[in-house]
C-alpha cells in the first residue's frame, strides 16, 4: 500500500509565500480597477508589469471573490470591478 507523502514544511511555507504574492497581485488589480474602470486585460498586464502570471493569478483569485466582470470586445477581453 502506498503512503501519500506529506509536503515539507519549506514546501508549504513556499505554497503559503505564493498565495501571498497572489493576494498581493488581486489588490493592484482591484486598486488599478477601481482607478481605471474598464480595461483590456493586455493593458492591465502592461500598466501593472506583474512578474510571471501573478496578473492571471490575481484575475482568477479575484473571479473567484465575484469581484470583477469580463466582456470580450473584438480581439480583446476587457475587466471592470463588478
Amino acid at each position: 500500500m502506498a503512503l501519500l507523502k506529506r509536503k515539507s514544511t519549506t514546501t508549504l511555507a513556499q505554497d503559503a509565500d505564493i498565495q501571498q504574492e497572489i493576494i498581493n497581485a488581486a489588490g493592484l488589480i482591484y486598486n488599478y480597477l477601481s482607478d481605471k474602470g474598464e480595461v483590456s486585460i493586455s493593458k492591465m498586464k502592461k500598466d501593472l508589469d506583474l512578474y510571471g502570471n501573478f496578473t492571471e493569478m490575481g484575475l482568477g483569485w479575484l473571479s473567484r471573490e465575484d469581484k470583477i466582470s469580463y466582456q470580450k470586445r473584438g480581439a480583446h477581453t476587457k475587466v471592470s470591478l463588478r
